[in-house]
């Protein structure tokens, strides 16, 4: 808990440089000590969080030390892989580009997608693009709902609601991104003895925003502390391009351009992160809702969001669950006691 005062984006505030070193220092001890490893693998994006991890890494070990990997596929936006180069050109990083696309296609992704898109857009298919969008975080408001946005070749645009069915099966065909992603960063580490670094943020890793075996999975998470707000001043800190740094935050999942606050976090990150800040600090929805921009209701509710993404990710986070312990392999999960220690 922090000394509480009044509450104001100020809070969010943080000593570019101390951090830095801090961050560089805990990468280093951690591949000495408890991961025995020589080097890093970043999985870069062209995005702020994994441009930042892959810079905070090449500051701890020095550049040729680290690998960024691009991965893009079929759907991935255009500017992508320029943006991932020029993030890597600028810290002087190894680059390994690997389209994953083949692979996507040979385990079925794209038609498991395009059937399960048809099953809300009867006629989707080939030359369209489309996404998922979420209902907005609205006051009174106990659940949230999930539309399918699909672009025709020709321009028309349909939107509609998605029965839980196709949205799990959208959900489960574009989590092969990810666990395909993380396959090869796994990979170029095992082949150079290397530690893989995964690139949540706070909110991201607090909310569950991270598919279990793909991009949540890491030997070490060196910004899951700092909310995002914190990870775009470092970026300017750490000399990024700015063509990083005015990049809107997206996942960069679907065919058509998604934002963060369309699909999961309902709100722009900024307000997501004062919002976050506030719960867990102990500040009431009133106190942070002048800060927010938003009313007290709707910050109650953001709330209550919170919590609800809190209990449905749980399971993200744990490791495998035993039944009995195995002390002689160190530290494990009993089946529906949570984690040891």
């Amino acid at each position: 808990m922090t000394d509480r005062g009044h509450f104001s984006p100020a809070l969010l505030e943080i000593d570019c440089e101390a951090e830095t070193e801090a961050i560089s220092g805990a990468i280093r001890e951690a591949l000495a000590k408890s991961l025995h490893k020589r080097g890093l693998v970043v999985g870069i994006s062209g995005g702020v969080d994994s441009g930042v991890t892959a810079a905070l890494c090449a500051r701890a070990v020095g550049p040729d030390k680290v690998i960024g990997l691009q991965m893009p596929e079929r759907h991935s936006a255009e500017d992508t892989p320029g943006l991932s180069e020029l993030v890597a050109d600028r810290l002087r990083i190894r680059k390994v580009v690997v389209d994953i696309s083949p692979v996507l296609e040979a385990v079925g992704y794209y038609d498991k997608y395009d059937e399960a898109v048809r099953a809300a857009v009867p006629g989707y298919g080939r030359g369209w693009r489309s996404k998922i969008v979420a209902s907005e975080i609205a006051e009174g408001k106990a659940y949230t709902l999930f539309s399918v946005v699909a672009a025709a070749a020709n321009g028309r645009v349909v939107k509609e609601r998605l029965a839980l069915e196709p949205y799990l099966a959208i959900v489960a065909a574009t989590n092969f991104k990810q666990r395909v992603r993380k396959m090869f960063e796994y990979y170029h580490a095992d082949l150079h003895n290397y530690a893989v670094a995964g690139t949540p943020n706070r909110l991201e890793y607090d909310q569950g925003f991270f598919v279990k075996q793909g991009d949540g999975a890491a030997d070490i998470k060196p910004i899951a502390h700092l909310y995002k707000t914190q990870v775009y001043r470092l970026a300017r800190h750490l000399g990024l391009p700015e063509a990083i740094i005015s990049r809107p935050p997206t996942a960069d999942t679907y065919s058509l351009p998604q934002g963060h606050d369309e699909f999961f976090f309902a709100l722009p990150h900024e307000v997501m992160d004062l919002c976050l800040y506030g719960k867990n600090n102990g500040f009431s929805p009133e106190e942070v809702a002048p800060a927010a921009g938003l009313s007290a209701g709707r910050v109650e509710a953001v709330y209550r969001d919170i919590d609800r993404k809190r209990v449905a990710g749980r399971y993200l986070h744990l490791p495998p669950l035993l039944v009995r312990d195995v002390p002689e392999a160190g530290p494990d999960v009993k089946a529906g006691k949570g984690p040891a220690g």
